[in-house]
């Protein structure tokens, strides 16, 4: 990973689910919160925390290349799409409390 686009070092720790780590879901929604610049990726749907996991960024770029795409996605941003094959659409993410 000698060309990392993240600004954030490949060991970082990010916010996800065991669903993406074992391979069961794709990641369908990305993001960049606004109050720490921390990462999360989730599939999309209701989780629980019985399944979070905190993993380095790397680990995720490793299971799903098309995440370097969202590498410049702004604090308080967020990025979905509907499957694993379809386009990353980049939205402002809602005030805390809204979704």
């Amino acid at each position: 990973m000698n060309d990392w686009p993240f600004a954030d070092p490949p060991d970082v720790a990010t916010f996800t689910v065991r669903q993406i780590i074992d391979g069961t879901r794709p990641i369908l929604l990305v993001s960049h919160d606004a109050d720490d610049g921390g990462w999360q990726f989730l599939t999309g749907e209701a989780l629980s925390m019985d399944d979070a996991l905190l993993v380095a960024l790397k680990e995720i770029v490793l299971r799903d290349p098309s995440v370097l795409l969202l590498a410049d996605l702004p604090t308080g941003w967020q990025a979905s799409r509907r499957d694993a094959a379809a386009q990353w659409v980049r939205e402002l993410l809602p005030p805390e409390g809204e979704a």
